[in-house]
């Protein structure tokens, strides 16, 4: 949470929007877009804890401008079909602002986002199927914040199944696993820390069943943003120093062994 506990985080649901815009079945269950759904789930459990605003693939800059990623405390991501249609220059925006402390939580296919796949550094594949999968989310740390009033297990009734192998990083911490009525398992809420940001992926959520409109769902996503916001009045990347002995404080800036000779003359 921020060290300014009195001040509301501020959380950026970004979605890529285009299932709801071409496939009725998807609008039916979504009228006015999955992030839309997000964004009232995060409004519902943190109520005056969050301020909540929503961005989309086909905004100006997908509606990820370095002003609104400047004043992001954690951004929730959602992608599916278009992730190659996601620029480069606003993946290494959005990266730069992760490595500085910009929270960052990943949804269901977000997995092969370009922005998960470069902060994970594999290639974040899984097995899935869709086929109205039954899907228990198992609490396995429940002591986590992210865990806090949620119940074990959550019981989705619908779903598309993810199971192992998740080509990902070993986890900081697994906080949830998720079980499928063909017998698989998924290690489904898992947090990662890269730079100075604290990153959690969050797997329940397709956009065929409505997934996002289950509050316990819901929940745990608004908690998992809570607990990735990152403190605004300290966002920077971490910084090679040079110390001098004894010097434990300030530290000078480095620009690297060819270029700083003027600092030894």
């Amino acid at each position: 949470m921020n060290a300014d506990s009195t001040r509301p985080i501020h959380v950026t649901v970004w979605g890529e929007n285009r299932h709801e815009q071409a496939e009725p079945s998807v609008a039916k269950i979504y009228p006015d877009g999955m992030h839309n759904a997000i964004r009232r789930g995060i409004e519902h459990w943190l109520g005056e804890r969050a301020t909540v605003a929503t961005a989309t693939l086909d905004d100006p800059e997908h509606g990820l401008t370095e002003e609104v990623l400047a004043g992001t405390d954690v951004l929730t991501w959602w992608g599916h079909a278009a992730h190659g249609e996601v620029s480069d220059e606003v993946v290494e925006r959005v990266h730069r602002h992760v490595l500085s402390g910009m929270g960052l939580v990943v949804l269901h296919s977000g997995h092969w986002s370009k922005i998960f796949t470069k902060l994970m550094g594999t290639t974040c594949t899984l097995r899935w199927r869709s086929e109205n999968d039954r899907e228990l989310v198992w609490t396995v740390n429940p002591t986590h914040p992210i865990a806090r009033g949620i119940p074990h297990p959550i019981d989705i009734p619908a779903q598309e199944m993810y199971g192992e192998q998740f080509d990902i990083p070993a986890p900081d911490e697994l906080i949830f696993i998720s079980s499928f009525t063909g017998g698989e398992v998924f290690r489904s809420g898992c947090t990662f820390r890269r730079g100075n940001g604290k990153i959690f992926y969050f797997s329940p959520g397709d956009q065929d069943y409505p997934v996002y409109h289950h509050q316990d769902v819901l929940h745990v996503i608004a908690n998992g943003a809570e607990w990735a916001a990152g403190d605004r009045s300290r966002r920077e990347l971490p910084t090679l120093l040079r110390y001098e002995m004894g010097d434990f404080f300030g530290g000078h800036g480095y620009r690297g062994a060819m270029n700083n000779k003027e600092n030894a003359e």
